[in-house]
């Protein structure tokens, strides 16, 4: 692997276009565009005030920047860099903004739940979703009902609305070839609905009678499959033929006589007498359960009396070929489990040191990245994981990543900076 040499950047915010030309960064208030090749600047904009939220429009023309405490929001063009676009929310607030499909209309939710689209058509959601740049799902409460209406994106005509059987909606979802949209109630309740763009049930799945609710939900690239995560740190997964429970997946403490693979992080200490005492030199020790009686998992005890306490499956994410899964249990932080979606069974358990804050996976091969928050980053795949540390000067400790489209390179984002991260032809085979 090569890196490239370190930018800055502030809140994280640092996004390629989807395109794959370009790598979009901000610094307090202002905004870097570069060339994603040579990495030189070609854009360079100066905002009103920090950004918040930045983001690409879908043809890599527009990026637009939110900046909320004051209610803005400006639109800079890459075609003319000297043309831009400002709205402003004013006393009524701005607590979101993104685009439309077509990246010539601008969402934005102010504080009393109001959102516009830039063109003069206004709507009163609670949230709203968008599918496959052809339909925006858009959910409201009134009179203690929930309502969802779904708008064509070409002309935002109204094509249904219909009442959702939910007692208190709390997330919506599309499916990747906006067919179906699925949508779940309140951790309070465990159902989970799939509706046709027609507004027609296509299943109501609740999982049993008191149970811990809905904490994350992910489809499958194909569509084929809805995977579910709850409280009971389970995650139960649903086929798109009857939309029923084909199986279940545990995240156990204690793995018992299994075919799975484990991958645990060891912390080397430093011998007495070594030239560097200070310097942890961390290896990847990987063992076959079939060759075990059982591996013991980290797990932390959540504090019932806390708010919010963290239990549950708050991460799901299929791979790009939809052969397999990654799930992370919140009482389990420092675990990233592997699923197999051919076998429907466990493949692999990656145990680390640290917590893990994130994994993406490769949009073209079936690789996963992650990072913890230390200066490794950490491959997996089939054939096996690997952590490589970021070679740069200083400490840059990887606090989140993600892949280029391409599948090339990775963007890794440490608090205050941004590098590149090439994996070679050779190292890709």
């Amino acid at each position: 692997m090569n890196f490239s040499e370190v930018f800055k950047q502030s809140n994280q915010l640092c996004k390629v276009s989807p395109d794959g030309k370009y790598l979009a960064t901000c610094v307090q208030y202002r905004l870097v565009v570069r060339d994603i090749n040579s990495l030189q600047i070609v854009h360079l904009y100066t905002c009103l005030d920090q950004v918040m939220h930045m983001e690409w429009s879908s043809d890599s023309l527009f990026i637009l920047c939110a900046m909320y405490k004051r209610g803005l929001v400006q639109v800079w063009s890459l075609e003319q860099p000297d043309w831009h676009c400002k709205i402003d929310e004013g006393s009524i607030g701005l607590v979101s903004s993104r685009w439309s499909p077509d990246g010539r209309h601008i969402l934005n939710t102010t504080e009393f739940n109001v959102s516009m689209v830039v063109g003069g058509v206004s709507f009163a959601p609670c949230q709203l979703l968008l599918a496959d740049g052809r339909y925006m799902a858009l959910a409201e409460r009134r009179e203690c009902k929930d309502y969802i209406s779904v708008f064509v994106c070409d002309d935002w005509h109204l094509l249904r609305h219909f009442e959702s059987e939910t007692q208190d909606l709390a997330g919506l979802e599309w499916s990747p070839n906006s067919c179906v949209l699925a949508v779940w109630d309140s951790c309070l309740e465990y159902k989970i609905l799939l509706y046709s763009l027609d507004g027609r049930l296509l299943s109501l799945y609740s999982a049993y009678e008191w149970s811990l609710g809905i904490k994350s939900v992910a489809w499958s690239p194909s569509s084929q499959f809805l995977a579910v995560g709850s409280y009971d740190e389970k995650v139960r997964i649903l086929n798109h033929i009857t939309w029923k429970k084909i199986t279940e997946f545990e995240h156990p403490a204690t793995i018992i006589n299994t075919k799975a693979v484990v991958f645990k992080e060891v912390e080397k200490r430093p011998v007495v007498g070594s030239e560097d005492l200070s310097i942890h030199q961390l290896t990847v020790d990987n063992s076959l359960f079939s060759t075990q009686s059982k591996s013991q998992v980290p797990v932390i005890k959540p504090d019932p009396d806390r708010a919010n306490p963290k239990i549950g499956i708050s991460t799901l994410a299929f791979s790009a070929d939809n052969r397999f899964l990654a799930t992370k249990n919140d009482n389990m932080p420092q675990s990233l489990w592997v699923w197999d979606m051919q076998r429907l069974s466990l493949l692999a358990v990656l145990e680390q040191t640290a917590p893990v804050r994130c994994f993406v996976w490769d949009p073209r091969r079936p690789r996963l990245a992650l990072c913890t928050g230390n200066t490794k980053v950490y491959l997996w795949s089939p054939a096996g994981c690997v952590s490589v540390n970021v070679p740069v000067e200083g400490s840059f400790q990887v606090q989140s990543l993600f892949w280029h489209c391409s599948g090339s390179s990775l963007v890794l984002l440490s608090k205050e900076h941004v590098c590149l991260c090439y994996v070679d032809a050779e190292e890709e085979k």
